[in-house]
C-alpha cells in the first residue's frame, strides 16, 4: 500500500503494455484494464508478477459502458488502495465513411476514445487527488489533422485533447494532467506485408513526410507518458507530440 500505483486502460498489449512494463520498472504497482486481450493481460501481469510479486493486477472493462467503467474504478481502489497516475489509453479504431456512419459506431468511438475516460477521471479525481497525482491521455495526431475517412475518430481523439486542458484547470493544483499524442509508431495494417512493391513504396512516402525518417517505437511513447506523469512538475494542460516532427510537414 506505500507503493506508488499506476492505473492503465487498454493495456494488455502495444503501447498500454509497454506503459505498463514502464511504471513497473520505475517500481509502480500496475492495475490494467483489457477488453477482449484477456489471454495477452494475464501474460503480462503474470511477467510483472513474476518480477516483483503481487504488484501487478487485470480487470475487464468496457469503456463504453458507465456500469463497467464504476466498477473498474471502484475495485481498482479497493484492490490497491491508492492512486497515484491515471493513464487513459483505451481506445477503439477504425473507419467510418462519412455519410454512412452510424450511431453505434459514434457510440463505440466516441465512448471509448473520450466518454469511458472522462468518467473514469471523474471516479478517481478524489484519489488522485489525495496522492497530488498526475492524469495523462493518450490522444492521436489526428486530433489535430483529421484523418481521411475517420471522423468520428478523429473528432473523439479532438475531444480528449480538449478534455486534457479542461482537466488540468479541474484538477489543480492537486493533479496535473497532460495528453501525449502519437504520430506513426507502428505501421498500419495497410503497410504490413514486406513482400507487396505497393507497400514498400507506401512506407517509404510516408518516411518521407516524417523529418527524422523513420517510425517511432512504443518505448518512445511509453517515456513521454513517464515524464509527464512523474518528472514534469510544473506541466499541465499540455499534450506532447512524439511524432519525429510529422506534424510540422
Amino acid at each position: 500500500m506505500d507503493k506508488p500505483v499506476v492505473v492503465i486502460t487498454g493495456a494488455a498489449i502495444r503501447i498500454g503494455a509497454c506503459i505498463a512494463r514502464t511504471f513497473h520498472a520505475e517500481g509502480f504497482s500496475v492495475a490494467i484494464s483489457y477488453r477482449s486481450s484477456q489471454t495477452e493481460a494475464m501474460a503480462l501481469i503474470d511477467e510483472l508478477n513474476a518480477i516483483r510479486p503481487n504488484t501487478a493486477k487485470a480487470w475487464t472493462m468496457e469503456m463504453t459502458s458507465p456500469e463497467s467503467v464504476q466498477n473498474f474504478a471502484d475495485t481498482v481502489l479497493a484492490h490497491f488502495g491508492r492512486i497515484d497516475v491515471l493513464v487513459n489509453n483505451a481506445s477503439s479504431f477504425y473507419p467510418t465513411a462519412y455519410g454512412e456512419s452510424s450511431e453505434a459506431q459514434w457510440d463505440d468511438l466516441v465512448g471509448s476514445n473520450l466518454r469511458g475516460a472522462y468518467f473514469l477521471t471523474q471516479r478517481l479525481s478524489a484519489a488522485l487527488k489525495e496522492q497530488r497525482g498526475a492524469v495523462v491521455n493518450l490522444v492521436d495526431t489526428h486530433a489535430d489533422r483529421p484523418l481521411p475517412k475517420h471522423p468520428i475518430y478523429s473528432i473523439a481523439k479532438a475531444g480528449l485533447k480538449a478534455m486534457t486542458k479542461s482537466l488540468a484547470i479541474e484538477l489543480a493544483p492537486q493533479v496535473r494532467a497532460n495528453g501525449v499524442a502519437p504520430g506513426a509508431i507502428l505501421w498500419p495494417p495497410s503497410l504490413e506485408d514486406d513482400s507487396d512493391p505497393a507497400v514498400i513504396a507506401g512506407r517509404e512516402a510516408m518516411l518521407k513526410g516524417i523529418p527524422l525518417a523513420k517510425l517511432g517505437s512504443t518505448q518512445d511513447i511509453a517515456d513521454a507518458v513517464y515524464f509527464l506523469a512523474c518528472e514534469a512538475s510544473y506541466l499541465t494542460g499540455h499534450t506532447l507530440k512524439v511524432d519525429g516532427g510529422r506534424s510540422l510537414s
